[in-house]
């Protein structure tokens, strides 16, 4: 199954619809506008939240959390690295690997593929293509993706505020 994240170009707050592989639009994702830390609400097409994921803010590397019914499911944490980005995902027993400054990688789980992620270019906005092997885990996967997503977007605006202020 596939799943297309669109995030919304125009927007003070994070806000992305997503949408199966037939256009039809499945979940929409809204972040919080006055919060400590990042926090994103993922809601079903009936307005039902699904998941949420909220960043751990007194903490030394990017950590994330991702809840499915209110129980916490994963924990995505950026592993310190001097040339490459690397993600572990603890409760899951899932392993993330590729090239996150493309957007493309690929999480697995014992070496059998769970999604993998690519970037769609020449698009308005940023939207991203996850192929789900298996529909059981698409909330969970659509959480995780997002939470690594929060990351690289925080350290993309960081990197521009330093080479800016330069």
């Amino acid at each position: 199954m596939k799943l297309y994240i669109k995030q919304k170009v125009f927007s003070w707050k994070d806000k992305f619809k997503v949408f199966d592989e037939y256009g039809r639009e499945k979940y929409y994702v809204e972040g919080e506008l006055f919060s400590l830390g990042k926090k994103l609400h993922v809601y079903d097409a009936q307005e039902k939240e699904v998941a949420f994921i909220a960043q751990k803010v007194f903490s030394f590397l990017p950590r994330y959390f991702v809840y499915v019914d209110g129980d916490e499911i994963a924990e995505i944490v950026k592993q310190f690295s001097l040339f490459r980005p690397k993600y572990t995902i603890d409760g899951l027993g899932w392993e993330i690997k590729g090239d996150f400054f493309a957007h493309d990688y690929e999480i697995t789980q014992t070496g059998k593929r769970i999604v993998t992620i690519n970037k769609q270019w020449m698009t308005w906005g940023d939207c991203y293509e996850l192929d789900i092997e298996n529909d059981c885990d698409e909330i969970v996967a659509l959480g995780v993706v997002l939470a690594i997503d929060c990351v690289m977007a925080a350290q993309a605006s960081v990197s521009v505020s330093t080479s800016s202020s330069d």
